[in-house]
């Protein structure tokens, strides 16, 4: 019931989402990707490949991925949001110059997408539970690095606008590489926390 709610939630959102975007083609070039992982997650989880747990941190992963796409990453109003609810912007606290939403949301594909690539290679066989997540590390930071080499292919192709604010370095020349230090980072803070429960009293919630 909760996950079937969250589905049409995300599912709404993204049409919302899809309303009017800060830039058109960037949005579209960003849901190829959104495409592909929707793809992924109805394939699995009609071969039963992804626990309920697996399938709602997915899910949270999209709408992050989403809202970059609606505004372009280097243009997430974080700030505005955050001088409405608390009357500070997290940048005059945290003393940032750049908008940080794209590394958030590296950090995010790989702690919330560890546990549902554990998922998909214990229940296809392909792997045992604990030789799994570390495979699982090695497919995040392998996508990590392809997706960089995609953006950058990206930008060599079309160029102009449309590539500067699809690889939103934001004039960071290490951009590419704090991103993928980030989304390792986060797959190993993932894995470890996976780690831990699926050996814990509890451990039978997260598998269903």
């Amino acid at each position: 019931m909760i996950l079937g709610v969250m589905i049409g939630a995300s599912a709404i959102f993204w049409c919302v989402m899809a309303i009017a975007p800060v830039s058109r083609s960037t949005w579209l070039l960003e849901n190829v990707m959104t495409a592909i992982g929707v793809g992924l997650l109805v394939v699995f989880w009609r071969k039963k490949m992804l626990s309920r747990a697996s399938m709602v941190m997915a899910l949270i992963f999209l709408v992050l991925h989403t809202t970059g796409a609606h505004y372009t990453y280097s243009l997430v109003p974080y700030d505005v949001w955050s001088q409405t609810l608390f009357g500070h912007s997290i940048s005059e606290i945290t003393g940032w110059q750049r908008n940080q939403y794209d590394r958030w949301v590296h950090f995010a594909f790989g702690a919330l997408l560890a546990n549902p690539w554990h998922d998909w290679l214990v229940r296809s066989g392909r792997a045992t539970s604990r030789a799994a997540w570390w495979i699982t590390l090695l497919i995040i930071m392998s996508i990590s690095h392809v997706y960089e080499l995609v953006e950058w292919g990206a930008a060599e192709i079309f160029g102009g606008d449309l590539g500067t604010a699809y690889v939103g370095s934001q004039g960071d020349e290490w951009d590419a590489q704090k991103d993928m230090a980030l989304a390792t980072l986060g797959a190993f803070i993932g894995v470890a926390v996976g780690l831990m429960l699926r050996t814990s009293p509890d451990s039978s919630r997260l598998a269903q």
